[in-house]
């Protein structure tokens, strides 16, 4: 394959494609998240996450599961961690069994954040995605993310 193979532009315009339609369904949700609940939305996904948690056998995610489940490295979903901390939004304890673990769970004050930013969320997802159905090159896409069933 040359570097004008026509499978390859196509390959690289659908990811392109896809790129574009990720920065502006985040663009909006950000907005929307930030001017109403001043909320970014990697804390909006981080207390989401954290909010699925329960108290049976493995419920309490492990940071390396909850920085895969944001998209962060680990470091950065410790800071993020940190910072939500600071703001009363969640609490982190040592592991009753292993001492060397860390469980971070979200606080009443958090869940109460969340709840009240979830609607704005969905509501910026759906706007985001009626917009970028209205672009011929990103309609495909969101019928795509429109169908996907991704297990609970």
């Amino acid at each position: 394959m040359t570097a004008t193979d026509p499978a390859l532009t196509a390959l690289s315009q659908g990811w392109c494609a896809l790129s574009l339609l990720h920065g502006k369904i985040e663009a909006h949700i950000e907005r929307a998240l930030q001017s109403g609940h001043e909320l970014s939305v990697r804390e909006y996904s981080l207390l989401d996450v954290l909010s699925r948690q329960h108290s049976g056998p493995g419920g309490h995610l492990q940071m390396k599961q909850v920085a895969d489940a944001v998209v962060l490295s680990q470091s950065a979903t410790t800071r993020l961690v940190t910072r939500l901390e600071d703001r009363g939004l969640l609490t982190r304890y040592l592991c009753d069994t292993d001492r060397r673990g860390i469980y971070t769970d979200v606080t009443e004050s958090g869940q109460e954040l969340l709840s009240q930013a979830r609607p704005t969320n969905d509501r910026a997802l759906r706007e985001a995605l009626d917009e970028a159905a209205r672009n011929p090159e990103l309609a495909p896409l969101v019928r795509a993310v429109e169908e996907l069933r991704v297990p609970a």
